[in-house]
């Protein structure tokens, strides 16, 4: 099977862009991502592509071209963007196709998503006892784990803090503004531990790449980036996940545990190799939690990892470069595909002032989303 590599990418900045649609804003990113692979729309061989709030991705031909290409719509909860990503690498993959675009983009209203539980086949009792914020399970989560692994909550201030002082040198994100560990700890208590700046916020914004056989890569590009293998898993009987109803005696892996180490042994490579990382960081005990399911360190071993300055930009394990979901955000469609866009920036060496020092050659991505999934990927230079 062909081997596949990103040529180009484009986004639209992250957060709120008053009197700009969804749609405008996913035309804009791949228009982008077209001019830096140097093609045009009537090139695409196909494209993949969601959004949660802001439309159907196949109707951005309208504006893009009405070239009578295949474009497939997907839908997956917080991990839409990465399940396009996947679906276009089979595309390539199985020799079906060339090149082609993955969109993903958002638009959602003000305030916290409003979500059925009978679209997740739950009862409404589910919503009416508070259960569908999801703001109460992820403080549950974490602070069953910070029990299970002795770890004090401090450092969640600290993995926020960590995630403002990136954003405020990513020119694409939506907060800029650094926020010390003291202010975020002192900030309103949404759901303990978690406080009101430990959380993201839905909003706005696009990104799109474009995808082609890696051994056309340098036809179009000097500087191809590699995607060695992407994986996506869905949650097990026993894991304990978003809008789940219920906790099984014994409890079971989580999703990111399966995905991660399906695009690890897909990729030939080995988590202690990634030189750049972008995990699922909804709130801080999220980026905590995944840091261990994903295989980048054991569990227990993250606070010492934060206290040390290890997961900064000039850490050893650098991750949510771009200050991740917490500095931009979270529009559901294009929120996976954010995180592939920064490590193209970052193997390139092109980031700018939030570059990973040191030449990096492997970069990682994990997202995860509602009712338990989880998609990962692993890109080379």
């Amino acid at each position: 099977m062909p081997d596949v590599a990103i040529i180009g990418a484009g986004m639209h900045k992250f957060g709120r862009t008053e009197g700009m649609s969804g749609r405008a804003q996913a035309v804009h990113a791949a228009r982008e991502a077209l001019r830096d692979a140097g093609l045009w729309f009537s090139d695409m061989e196909f494209g993949f592509g969601g959004s949660h709030s802001a439309g159907d991705a196949d109707t951005l031909v309208s504006e893009l071209g009405l070239t009578g290409l295949p474009f497939i719509n997907v839908a997956n909860g917080c991990a839409t963007g990465g399940s396009a990503l996947i679906a276009a690498d089979a595309a390539i993959r199985s020799g079906q196709h060339d090149v082609g675009i993955v969109i993903g983009f958002d638009k959602h209203p003000r305030g916290a998503f409003n979500t059925d539980p009978a679209e997740h086949g739950l009862g409404s009792w589910y919503g009416e006892t508070g259960l569908m914020v999801t703001t109460q399970f992820f403080g549950m989560k974490i602070q069953r784990y910070l029990h299970d692994h002795d770890m004090g909550p401090g450092v969640l201030a600290r993995i926020a803090e960590k995630a403002f002082r990136n954003g405020a040198r990513n020119p694409m994100a939506w907060r800029r503004k650094e926020i010390s560990a003291a202010e975020i700890a002192a900030a309103p208590m949404i759901s303990h531990p978690l406080t009101q700046y430990m959380y993201c916020s839905p909003g706005e914004g696009a990104v799109a790449l474009v995808l082609c056989r890696a051994d056309k890569a340098r036809d179009h590009t000097a500087e191809p980036v590699f995607l060695r293998a992407a994986a996506f898993r869905s949650r097990r009987y026993g894991s304990f996940e978003v809008f789940s109803p219920w906790l099984a005696s014994e409890r079971e892996e989580s999703p990111t545990v399966d995905a991660s180490r399906a695009v690890f042994e897909a990729a030939g490579i080995e988590p202690s190799e990634v030189d750049v990382a972008q995990v699922q960081d909804t709130e801080s005990g999220a980026e905590l939690m995944h840091l261990a399911e994903t295989g980048l360190c054991a569990h227990g071993e993250q606070e010492k990892l934060v206290n040390d300055g290890e997961t900064e930009i000039g850490g050893r394990l650098p991750v949510n470069t771009d200050g991740g979901c917490i500095a931009n955000g979270e529009p559901i469609g294009a929120s996976g595909l954010r995180q592939v866009y920064e490590n193209v920036l970052q193997l390139r060496g092109t980031a700018g002032e939030h570059q990973v020092p040191g030449n990096p050659r492997v970069g990682f991505t994990h997202v995860y989303g509602a009712p338990g999934i989880s998609a990962c990927t692993v890109l080379t230079r």
